[in-house]
């Protein structure tokens, strides 16, 4: 198994097999560009090992904000809400055990949440960009995954 590699017992790829330890990889939250004429920004995420590929993920203008501060270390005068989530999480017990980036159709990504708490392990869906805010504010760092099938064709992406 690959150092950047791990496994996701319950998640599938697209053609519905269920995945190899290969078939995910340690992503680094690197970077949130605005770049005009684009009404949104975009989250670029890179893999922590070779061949260091990048995946550019549109969020809202909201969300791209929330995750800038974040990931500067901005302060904010008041609790962002993915700060309060957090906050609730680890209050009631909950830890977001990893983060992953699960499907990809064009521009159009989709993740989940796998964590663990009182009621035992739980996997919800999310939008990745709620799923990387979170990860963010924690306090302890936090695996971001995303599935093998979801780099492919990102050289022939249009941007």
């Amino acid at each position: 198994m690959s150092e950047d590699a791990a496994t996701a017992d319950e998640t599938a790829a697209p053609d519905g097999t269920g995945p190899g330890p290969e078939s995910w990889h340690i992503v680094s939250v690197v970077d949130v560009r605005m770049e005009l004429p684009a009404a949104n920004p975009e989250v670029v995420l890179q893999e922590s090992t070779a061949p260091w590929r990048e995946l550019r993920i549109p969020v809202g203008l909201a969300e791209g904000n929330a995750i800038a501060y974040a990931l500067r270390g901005v302060p904010t005068a008041r609790p962002l809400t993915h700060a309060l989530f957090v906050e609730v999480l680890e209050r009631q017990g909950v830890e977001i055990e990893a983060a992953r980036i699960t499907a990809r159709q064009g521009r159009l990504f989709a993740a989940e949440l796998e964590t663990t708490g009182p009621r035992g392990r739980q996997v919800v869906a999310c939008r990745p960009s709620d799923a990387i805010a979170l990860l963010l504010r924690r306090r302890m760092p936090t695996p971001l995954l995303a599935a093998e099938w979801v780099f492919e064709n990102v050289a022939g992406d249009a941007t």
